[in-house]
């Protein structure tokens, strides 16, 4: 949960996602290069068991076990059809103040639905031991 606490506006640029994207498996001669994850929203969000995981900035959607042939726009409509950013969102060039802030108030609210996600199954799975303990006693 830290690391997406550490996603911030500046992901609308290209370039910035594209920096993420260091020791990224898939360089050459494949779909997912990080030119193309980025250009479809991803950022790199490697972690020790899962040393290929990208999250897309907007809707925080995780996506792991990328084959050379992926497709990253593909991937990424295929497991969230409703992100924003798949459906044109401005270039950062052209964002407007008024666009940014009602874009970010989007994906704020993305990140506390994906935030909330996580406490309730960390908390369903807490439930589930305590159960297990009490039927045991």
């Amino acid at each position: 949960m830290e690391k997406l606490m550490q996603f911030n506006y500046l992901y609308y640029k290209l370039s910035q996602r594209l920096s993420t994207f260091k020791d990224w498996p898939f360089l050459e001669d494949c779909n997912c290069t990080p030119q193309k994850m980025a250009e479809a929203g991803f950022v790199y969000q490697p972690c020790e068991s899962q040393p290929d995981v990208a999250v897309c900035f907007f809707c925080f959607k995780e996506l792991e076990g990328w084959e050379p042939n992926d497709n990253p726009w593909e991937e990424h409509q295929k497991h969230s059809r409703s992100c924003r950013f798949l459906t044109n969102l401005p270039s950062w060039e052209t964002l407007t103040l008024e666009q940014l802030i009602k874009l970010e108030n989007e994906r704020m609210n993305n990140l506390i639905r994906k935030v909330d996600s996580q406490h309730t199954a960390e908390f369903e799975a807490k439930v589930q031991e305590v159960r297990i303990k009490l039927q045991n006693l």
